[in-house]
């Protein structure tokens, strides 16, 4: 029985990672915009009432159905400056990366929405943003989850004084139900508003006129002047000029499933390749959950996830062999390796190419999780389907004085080292955790769906996906059902460890089957029952026999669904 029922409505849906995002999304389709105004008013109130795991400036990777049946995505996701010499961290920083500036890259997620309303959407700027200027102004109870990560990551906020400021007042983090306020928040959005409405004509101009309140106005200006005088180089040129790339989506069908992720600038194909192996290893007459089940779902990820490790990267400037790592050849010699009687001892080799340089392995310490990113997904009546990973914390890297964003510190997950297919260059993007997805149904309903959690993402997705789809459930029962996450590749945070054997598990997965997941050679490491570093999946599935949109969300975080 699920913790929750699954929400059922005729009209429209949306599922979101904090119920302020949520109730935001709802009130603009209940206002007669669609599902990307939706998404975006939702998007940018995760950026206030989780500004901890969400930031305003960070990254917003949105991939998107419209009613007239066009999937693309929008990356979302900046670039390094220009100036940023690729070997900086091997050159001064022994190879690794500093928290602080020189983390930065183009703050994306503002040019994502606003390019997301210019493209699909119906509504105003200052309309969408309405709510999430409301909750930075008056402010939002502290939640469990926000309060916990600023207390964990207590250091890492009062090493700038711009940022405790907003997030240790008084010089403690806030309490659980305390009110939390961000004015600065509040006022860079408001002027992003009133530079709209100042642009006078017609919509388009005020969206316009909005973007360049952000990227070539005073809000640059002072992002930019605080970026150099904390030895960052991110420029005026870097911001003005900056756009996100609109991209087709990457497609493959599976038993009439059409499911859709972004690029390989992320790592959304390995949720692809992930899905398509276990298939070619065999998934029919296993059952949920067993260990035989769990041993196909964890030996299939590893070896998507080896090769994200070996080839993906920023595809403007790096060749991804994406056509041979879904290929039919290439996903059946990788399901041929697959050992029923064993768990692969060590990350996969490299079947093309000859890969990057593996770390030594880590045999004790138990894998990091980074604390960011969130997730919404809306679907409105007139079948628009949204999908969108906005992330970034506010710890590793300072507030900008009066605006109160983090401009995008998502440089961490580019590799020091410029040889590596995500290393650091000029002008080219990190490949990023948050990866939206979005699925076209053989019936002709769609299911967009994600979820935050870092290197466990596509884990979670696909364990999801394989619960609605494979294995019949309704979507709340899929997403609150125990899940596994394999850490046998490299981190895609700074250490990057390795853990070749492990294999996290939801302890509501019984004892015995542990027990055989350990007699095939997987090193156990026991999760909560519901465990944060699970992920929080929501989904969205409409059906088009019955009229129907089901929505859940995840009760491992904060998250909520509501469908009218």
């Amino acid at each position: 029985m699920a913790f929750r029922p699954t929400l059922y409505g005729t009209r429209h849906a949306v599922s979101a990672g904090h119920y302020l995002a949520t109730a935001a999304g709802h009130a603009v389709l209940e206002a007669g915009g669609n599902a990307i105004d939706a998404g975006v008013a939702a998007g940018i109130v995760l950026g206030v009432v989780q500004s901890d795991i969400v930031n305003v400036a960070g990254v917003a990777p949105i991939i998107l159905r419209t009613a007239a049946g066009q999937v693309e995505t929008i990356a979302g996701l900046g670039h390094w400056p220009m100036a940023m010499p690729a070997d900086l961290f091997m050159r001064e920083h022994k190879g690794k990366m500093p928290p602080g500036v020189l983390r930065t890259v183009v703050p994306a997620a503002p040019d994502a929405w606003i390019t997301a309303l210019q493209r699909h959407g119906s509504m105003s700027f200052g309309e969408v943003a309405a709510a999430a200027i409301r909750h930075a102004r008056d402010g939002f109870a502290m939640h469990p989850t926000m309060a916990k990560n600023l207390v964990q990551k207590f250091d890492s906020y009062a090493r700038w004084p711009s940022t405790a400021a907003i997030y240790l007042p008084g010089g403690k983090a806030p309490a659980i139900g305390e009110k939390f306020v961000q004015t600065d928040l509040a006022a860079m959005l408001s002027y992003m508003v009133d530079e709209e409405a100042a642009a006078g004509g017609d919509r388009a101009a005020g969206l316009a006129a909005a973007h360049a309140a952000f990227y070539k106005g005073e809000i640059a200006a002072k992002i930019v002047a605080f970026q150099q005088d904390q030895g960052g180089f991110l420029s005026r040129e870097d911001l003005a000029n900056f756009r996100s790339r609109i991209e087709p989506a990457v497609t493959r069908m599976w038993r009439g499933h059409a499911i859709s992720t972004c690029g390989p600038w992320c790592q959304g194909p390995a949720l692809l390749e992930a899905l398509l192996v276990a298939e070619r290893i065999g998934l029919d007459g296993l059952a949920h959950n067993s260990a035989a089940y769990l041993h196909v779902i964890a030996e299939a990820l590893k070896a998507a996830l080896a090769d994200r490790e070996y080839h993906f990267g920023d595809p403007a400037m790096v060749d991804v062999p994406l056509d041979q790592l879904l290929s039919a050849a290439h996903v059946a010699a990788r399901a041929e390796a697959f050992r029923a009687d064993a768990a692969c001892p060590d990350m996969p080799p490299p079947l093309i190419g000859n890969g990057t340089e593996i770390p030594a392995a880590m045999v004790e310490k138990p894998p990091e999780v980074e604390a960011d990113t969130s997730y919404v997904c809306v679907v409105d009546r007139w079948g628009n389907a949204f999908s969108a990973t906005p992330s970034d914390g506010s710890w590793n890297a300072p507030v900008v004085p009066g605006l109160g964003i983090v401009p995008s510190a998502r440089g961490s997950q580019s590799r020091p080292d410029p040889a590596h297919p995500c290393g650091v260059a000029p002008g080219k993007r990190p490949r990023l955790t948050p990866n939206p997805a979005l699925a076209v149904l053989a019936d002709g309903g769609v299911m967009p769906f994600g979820t935050p959690g870092g290197d466990v993402q596509v884990q979670s997705m696909l364990q999801v996906l394989l619960n609605v789809l494979h294995f019949g459930m309704e979507v709340q029962d899929a997403i609150e059902a125990p899940r596994i996450a394999t850490y046998a590749f490299p981190s895609s945070f700074a250490p990057f460890e390795y853990f070749p054997r492990k294999l996290a598990v939801e302890s509501r997965i019984p004892a015995e089957t542990r027990a055989a997941l350990a007699g095939l050679g997987h090193e156990i490491q026991a999760w909560p029952d519901w465990a944060y570093a699970a992920g929080s999946v929501e989904a969205i599935r409409t059906d088009p026999a019955t009229g129907l949109m089901a929505a859940g969300a995840d009760p491992r975080r904060p998250a909520y669904a509501i469908a009218s």
